[in-house]
């Protein structure tokens, strides 16, 4: 309990105490004046009813305040509820929005390396079919000049041999 709930208990509670302890006082009739009439009627039992009557409006007024603060702070919180709610739907989609990105930068990374993949094996290719022509080449060129090597062998050993005989 707060401080000002305490004490307002405490001065009720003092304040009936006083009433009961003097209630002969209370009720002990009195002229009063109401300026335009006068009228015969207990002084201190009036006061403790008007008394009675503004600590019952206060409470009142009181309640009211504190049911408007109540119906207040549930709206706000529903508000709130419900912005937290489209806040968490909003990083959601942007977390879709982020994994979509990010697969199709995959796919994309994928699809370049498939495409460099297969133009390194092209060049790969044409460069192996370069080299076998070469080769080829290279080895017709050594197979010519073996025949032209056999052949001058040839020719000078029968040379030989003819000027022999």
């Amino acid at each position: 309990m707060r401080a000002r709930t305490i004490i307002l208990i405490i001065g009720i509670g003092l304040l009936t105490a006083f009433a009961v302890l003097n209630i002969d006082e209370f009720t002990r009739s009195s002229l009063l004046s109401l300026g335009f009439t006068s009228i015969q009627l207990p002084l201190g039992l009036l006061m403790l009813v008007l008394l009675i009557a503004s600590l019952l409006v206060f409470l009142g007024t009181t309640l009211y305040i504190q049911s408007l603060n109540m119906l207040e702070t549930r709206r706000h919180t529903r508000e709130l509820s419900s912005q937290r709610e489209l806040a968490n739907k909003a990083e959601a989609s942007r977390f879709t929005e982020l994994r979509i990105y990010m697969e199709a930068q995959a796919h994309a990374a994928l699809q370049r390396e498939a495409d460099h993949e297969k133009a390194l094996t092209e060049r790969l290719v044409q460069t192996q079919a370069v080299l076998l022509n070469r080769l080829e080449q290279s080895d017709s060129a050594t197979a010519a000049y073996m025949g032209q090597l056999e052949d001058r062998l040839e020719q000078r050993s029968v040379l030989p041999q003819i000027a022999s005989q």
